[in-house]
């Protein structure tokens, strides 16, 4: 790699719950953040979502500086051409191997060659995206977790390719943002998704032979194995359509049936009930 420019303009591709995570903490942490989405009511939602966010932050730390010049930092756009401008970009769009796949060759056309690429995907083999740029030795993955702006550590992926130059690079915009990286090689759904999804997909089949109610099997998991939280819950925060994505993925990527989505998933998405971001899933929520 030749001299690299330093990192002031980051883009956010994809403006849902983990996008929006992503560009309030790179905003919060001084960076230039252009958060791009094909909508621009999604837009428009992410950014009042950010600034209740950011608003209730102010109950739990002292903030460095006001929400307003945080929010200045924030271009949304829906004009993939604006993305010219960035020095490193954060892919988080819907778990599709075909969209990705389209949007990470697009990216290639429109981005300085130096610039990285990072996929935030939950399953999808990082290489595959890279193979679709002329850059595959700046491609990597970054798993944020939910909430962002909260967590302090990422999953980072190797795709075979990956250059250690562009791992140093990633490592400097997270500490940056104030999180560590844990280093693991490419394979479907990685380790945190290949573990996390198998004990979600069991635990939905648990409710579903009504072996125990979703209460019950959280509370297994938090006040006997001291989970933060319960497997059904960590799912509504995901997001239920993803989970059962990602299931899916995995089920196709290694053609084994312990990765067999749950039917109840697949009820629970025909019938809207997502978990937190609707309102409902395996528990209840009040909509912000």
């Amino acid at each position: 790699m030749t001299t690299e420019r330093a990192i002031a303009t980051v883009a956010v591709v994809g403006a849902g719950v983990i996008g929006r995570g992503v560009a309030q903490n790179l905003a919060a942490s001084g960076h230039e953040t252009l958060l791009l989405d094909v909508s621009a009511d999604v837009l428009t939602s992410a950014l009042a979502q950010i600034r209740r966010d950011l608003r209730f932050a102010r109950f739990h730390s002292t903030p460095v500086e006001d929400d307003a010049a945080v929010l200045a930092r924030i271009r949304a756009t829906t004009e993939i051409d604006a993305l010219a401008d960035a020095d490193f970009v954060v892919e988080n769009v819907v778990e599709d191997s075909d969209v990705k796949e389209q949007l990470y060759a697009r990216l290639d056309e429109v981005c300085r060659a130096d610039v990285v690429f990072a996929a935030n995907t939950s399953c999808i083999p990082v290489t595959r995206l890279a193979a679709r740029t002329s850059r595959p030795d700046r491609v990597l993955g970054i798993h944020f977790m939910n909430p962002v702006p909260l967590t302090t550590t990422v999953e980072m992926i190797r795709g075979w390719q990956t250059s250690d130059e562009t791992l140093d690079r990633a490592r400097s915009l997270l500490t940056a943002m104030g999180k560590s990286a844990v280093l693991v090689q490419d394979s479907p759904g990685f380790v945190s998704n290949r573990v996390l999804m198998l004990a979600v997909n069991e635990a939905a089949y648990l409710v579903q032979e009504r072996v125990a109610d979703p209460a019950a099997i959280d509370e297994i998991f938090r006040n006997c194995f001291g989970h933060k939280m319960g497997m059904l819950e960590t799912a509504d925060l995901i997001g239920i359509d993803t989970v059962l994505r990602s299931i899916e993925i995995l089920h196709e990527e290694f053609g084994d049936s312990k990765y067999r989505p749950c039917p109840l998933l697949r009820r629970m998405v025909e019938a809207g009930h997502l978990g937190r971001k609707s309102g409902q899933g395996f528990h209840t929520y009040r909509r912000s």
